[in-house]
């Protein structure tokens, strides 16, 4: 026992040399104090709880992205990163007590032997689910494996009698990064990317070329709520807007050289016109890709200031498989700035920063951001005035909407009665609609949310012990008829159906999709 902490204490102080601030007489000690708890301590120790706190501790004193991974959280926390996971490949939802299945993945496993949206999975292997009130977590790690390995599954289909019984052998299953990408008029195309990962580019392409045989002539590239993921990536979307040999990012940190990463003339969209969509949940890579634009006024940067997280992490092995996130360097856009915002007063006052900010205003009103004169930067070109020290202030500001949201909706979204509610419709109206509406395009124009919904809506409410308000109800629901239309679009369709619905009240899309079809309106921000 005692060997096994020594190990993993010696695997991560060999990570903190001296030139960090750790010196050896500082290892040292923690090493004898660990001992002495080990050797000499009154009852028995949980070494693996202890090793783990320290561990937490040490990084939360660092910065508030270095951070710790459990060995059983590596492979889930990895997998938006890598694209893909081993299972059966289906989307599913915990209705009373019954696992329904959403959606298959298309080419995967599940789909391939024949289940369908609408099945109820009784059993996996001989074990029964249904009615026993499982977490979905429970219910995930079942269904995931190793690829190659064989699960069963008995399900119960509507109008049979029987329960039918699968034989699926788990595979890779593809996780996306490109949620949606579709066009806007005859020449406007639009691209969606919730993370950067190992196959964002590879995405971006293939949707970029679908929209580009389309007649897309100016692109809108969203990165709303897009927190980041692997800074490979984001240099290489950025790259397809660039021309050769400029400056996309570099990175520094005390023990990391200096890194330069810049432009190559592969680009498929070096020019043309370009609008980048952020908002206070672009992050990290996000602000790479929009901070280059901007700073070589290749785009036109629409919505709110984004997070401000320009430190850079690095993924470390420890030796019980587990791993470090560890911040290695920072990284600057093409003038310099450093976007990072301040963490100096700890970790818990930065993680209440959005908070703050649309406590103070800054979400709703652009002048209550205030920048000092020392962070101000030119761009490269035309010499526009931009900002460090804490996020990409955009070009066009767009006020965060507030009008919809009530403490009613943020309820029944929170505690599941929106989505359930909507679940139970789908099941029980799944044929009709796919006969009503063959089209995604007819389903768009004249389907409306039946009001039989909103009053089943308020009785699910009821039972969560939510009380009803007639007002906020009233406020609510055109947001709520907006999300059930685009929740019953994504089921019988897909994720870009699913936006399709909801970017219809994207107010930065919508000023960005102006600025694009208002003559000289584009030219007039970049000059």
């Amino acid at each position: 026992m005692r060997k096994y902490i020594i190990l993993l204490l010696f695997s991560l102080l060999s990570f903190f040399l001296p030139a960090q601030g750790i010196s050896s007489l500082q290892q040292k000690k923690l090493l004898n104090a660990i001992s002495a708890i080990t050797n000499l301590y009154v009852d028995t120790i949980n070494d693996k709880k202890m090793v783990e706190t320290a561990i937490v501790s040490m990084l939360k004193e660092l910065d508030p992205h270095s951070s710790y991974i459990p060995k059983s959280e590596v492979d889930r926390v990895n997998e938006p990163l890598e694209g893909s996971f081993e299972g059966v490949g289906i989307q599913f939802q915990l209705l009373e007590d019954t696992l329904l299945v959403v959606q298959t993945i298309a080419g995967c496993p599940a789909e391939k032997v024949g289940v369908l949206p609408g099945d109820r999975i009784i059993y996996i292997g001989d074990e029964l689910i249904a009615g026993v009130k499982m977490q979905n977590s429970d219910i995930t790690k079942r269904l995931r494996g190793p690829k190659g390995t064989e699960v069963t599954v008995k399900i119960l289909r509507r109008g049979k009698p029987e329960l039918l019984i699968f034989k699926i052998i788990r595979d890779k299953i593809p996780i996306y990064s490109v949620d949606a990408a579709y066009m806007i008029g005859k020449e406007i195309g639009y691209i969606k990317i919730n993370n950067f990962g190992s196959t964002t580019v590879e995405e971006f392409q293939k949707a970029f070329t679908k929209l580009q045989k389309s007649g897309m002539q100016y692109l809108v590239l969203s990165l709303q709520g897009n927190g980041g993921g692997y800074l490979t990536a984001a240099y290489q979307l950025a790259d397809e807007f660039l021309g050769r040999d400029k400056l996309i990012v570099y990175t520094q940190g005390l023990n990391q050289p200096k890194s330069i990463m810049e432009s190559t003339a592969k680009g498929r969209f070096e020019s043309g016109k370009l609008i980048v969509l952020v908002d206070e949940y672009s992050a990290s890579a996000s602000e790479i890709v929009s901070g280059a634009l901007q700073d070589w006024d290749r785009a036109i940067i629409v919505g709110r200031r984004t997070f401000g997280k320009g430190l850079v992490q690095r993924q470390l092995p420890l030796v019980d498989g587990s791993m470090l996130r560890l911040t290695t360097a920072r990284y600057y856009t093409p003038t310099g700035r450093c976007i990072q915002k301040p963490y100096k007063d700890g970790v818990d006052k930065y993680e209440k920063d959005i908070i703050n900010r649309y406590n103070h205003g800054e979400l709703l009103h652009a002048d209550s951001i205030h920048f000092p004169d020392s962070l101000r930067y030119q761009t490269l070109q035309l010499k526009r005035t931009v900002y460090g020290g804490g996020g990409i202030m955009p070009d066009i500001f767009v006020p965060f909407d507030t009008t919809r949201y009530t403490n009613y909706h943020r309820q029944i979204v929170g505690r599941g009665v929106l989505s359930q509610v909507t679940a139970q419709f789908i099941d029980k109206n799944r044929v009709d609609l796919k006969k009503k509406y063959p089209s995604f395009e007819k389903f768009k124009k004249n389907y409306i949310v039946d009001d039989e919904l909103f009053s089943q809506i308020k009785l699910d409410a009821e039972k969560e012990k939510i009380p009803f308000d007639s007002v906020q109800f009233d406020i609510s629901k055109p947001l709520i008829r907006l999300q059930i239309k685009a929740l019953i679009a994504r089921d019988l369709w897909e994720m870009n159906e699913y936006y399709q619905i909801m970017d219809a009240e994207n107010e930065s899309l919508q000023k960005a999709v102006e600025i694009l079809q208002t003559p000289g309106a584009y030219e007039k921000i970049l000059k």
